[in-house]
């Protein structure tokens, strides 16, 4: 952990980390970013001259790339969000330093003869020349100018001294005064060359869109001679828009980070910086984090000038998401009114999709008549439209109408009057089951996986085609008056993928603990297969074994896959 730098910056900006070792992000994206940088001091520019840094916000994506720079001795360009960061302003700055061998200031030989070039944020921006919200506004007319300066024609007049004597006549109306100077004889006036001046210098309002960003970005993948970093929330803007975001980057996601590191992190920050903290708040701090350990450090210093106590947790009082939702819900279903994304906003800290499935549980139980029901969920469908185009097409604005839709929209058609409130709000059905398979779905795919490994395919197509086969080979295996084969073929299929009592009870539909999964497990068990131990004749050295998997596998990967497609089709 770096020593702070300054008093006055943020406590976050004061613990930066200087080098990829203190950065709290996985290990294998530091080794991966380390081999990277070394690629550069070979001369000439790696084949993948570009590294695409993909996670939540507060994770360690800038931090990382910072600390890259620092630890390599590189000069730094950062282009982040508040630039502008169109189609001329990344070319201007980001592809002068890309082409330029040395900067001002840059270090000479090697790894340290770069500028790294730090794009925060880049799927923010947008592609094509065209995509922007509004056109800049052209300059301003000579008389828009003036007028907007003096109000009033004759202030004008007194001001330049037009109509004295000697002097140029005055301008009745600002129709009289021209839009450009032109060589018209009050322009000699000094009051007026000074306004003249401004007027010139009242330069075209500066382009702050990102008209035509993404594709600068994709243009500067391929052409850039100095190491370029693009920090992202999701990745598959950049992937969706051009190739060249699969193929010729390095990519690297970073997910949460643990709440154990996020605790460690800020005890010690806090006693560095002598902050005296209660019980609890450290917890709380976590625990509001959710991951992000910027937004932790934020909370540490709100918090500092507290004392340590009922104080500090009052204004880290994590609210329970859960319990928001319900209660919201079960207002928005009752109370005859209308809500404003506001307050639907200050009210639930998550996003309108979160709340979505709530209402639509909720809505049939809610509902005084089929009538109201249907008008009802015709407006909770235009809220999911909503939701969907603002997912697809990043119109976050489409949030707002989506809120206000699914809880006052809906609570209105569906209710004439206020009523008493529901003793129940039901948590979503769907998300329910969703949870309580996922312990299910994590030992399909470890399934999955070790099919995918031991046969040399992909998870798609081991997913797709082997595993129906692998759980049918199993299932006729523990059939209790199946052939011995079959069972013995089981058997062989289990050992060859090493699965585990969990997994080998997916495969049969029963409980890991059981008979037939302890058989399956244990070659010389055959308890609970519905046959004695003695039943099965050994193999004698005439007699002709099923082949095993690992024969199966020593042959052509071409016929084997095809093989197995077609016990799969």
């Amino acid at each position: 952990m770096a020593a702070p730098t300054t008093r006055r910056a943020p406590i976050s900006e004061r613990y930066r980390p200087s080098s990829l070792d203190e950065v709290l992000g996985p290990p294998r994206a530091r080794e991966a970013l380390r081999g990277w940088a070394r690629e550069w001091a070979t001369g000439s520019p790696p084949a993948r001259r570009a590294v695409v840094l993909s996670g939540p916000p507060g994770v360690g994506k800038t931090t990382t790339a910072l600390a890259l720079a620092l630890e390599n001795g590189w000069n730094l360009v950062e282009m982040n969000a508040s630039d502008a960061r169109n189609e001329r302003a990344i070319e201007e700055v980001a592809g002068r330093a890309s082409i330029t061998h040395t900067l001002e200031g840059s270090l000479r030989g090697g790894l340290r003869n770069r500028a790294l070039i730090l794009l925060d944020e880049a799927d923010c921006l947008t592609g094509r020349k065209t995509d922007s919200a509004r056109p800049a506004p052209p300059p301003a007319s000579l008389r828009e100018f003036l007028r907007g300066r003096y109000g009033k024609i004759e202030e004008l007049n007194t001001a330049w001294g037009l109509g004295a004597t000697g002097r140029p006549p005055a301008f009745s109306e600002w129709e009289d005064l021209p839009k450009t100077a032109g060589r018209a004889v009050w322009t000699r006036l000094g009051p007026a060359q000074r306004d003249l001046a401004d007027w010139k210098g009242h330069a075209r309002p500066k382009d702050l869109t990102d008209r035509g960003g993404l594709g600068a970005i994709a243009k500067l993948v391929r052409t850039t001679r100095q190491p370029l970093v693009l920090t992202v929330n999701d990745e598959s803007v950049l992937t969706r828009y051009s190739p060249v975001f699969r193929t010729s980057v390095l990519r690297l996601a970073f997910g949460r980070l643990r709440d154990a590191d996020v605790a460690a992190q800020v005890s010690r920050v806090a006693a560095r910086e002598s902050i005296t903290l209660g019980p609890g708040s450290i917890e709380a701090i976590v625990k509001k984090a959710r991951g992000d350990l910027r937004a932790a450090l934020n909370d540490l210093e709100a918090v500092a000038p507290l004392p340590p106590g009922p104080a500090q947790l009052t204004v880290l009082g994590v609210r329970d998401l859960t319990s928001d939702l319900e209660a919201l819900t079960a207002e928005s279903l009752t109370a005859h009114r209308f809500y404003r994304s506001g307050e639907v906003r200050d009210r639930i800290d998550a996003p309108p999709d979160d709340l979505f499935p709530w209402v639509e549980e909720n809505l049939p139980a809610s509902a005084p008549d089929a009538a109201h029901l249907e008008a009802a969920f015709q407006t909770l469908a235009v809220a999911d439209l909503c939701l969907q185009r603002a997912r697809r097409a990043r119109v976050w604005s489409l949030w707002s109408f989506a809120s206000e839709l699914m809880t006052g929209g809906v609570g209105l058609v569906i209710r004439d009057a206020p009523v008493p409130p529901r003793e129940r709000v039901y948590f979503p059905e769907f998300l329910g089951r969703m949870g309580g398979s996922r312990n299910v779905r994590g030992i399909r795919e470890a399934v999955v996986v070790k099919v995918a490994h031991r046969l040399h395919l992909s998870k798609a197509k081991a997913r797709s085609m082997v595993l129906p086969f692998v759980e049918s080979v199993v299932l006729a295996g523990t059939e209790p008056k199946g052939r011995p084969e079959l069972r013995e073929t089981a058997r062989r299929l289990v050992a060859e993928l090493a699965l585990g009592s969990d997994e080998i009870a997916y495969l049969v539909r029963a409980e890991p603990e059981s008979s037939i999964v302890r058989a399956l497990a244990e070659p010389d068990d055959d308890e609970g297969l519905g046959r004695p131990a003695t039943e099965e004749p050994p193999l004698s050295e005439s007699s002709s074994p099923e082949p095993s998997l690992e024969a199966a596998t020593s042959a052509p990967p071409k016929k084997r896959q095809r093989s197995l497609s077609e016990f799969g089709g």
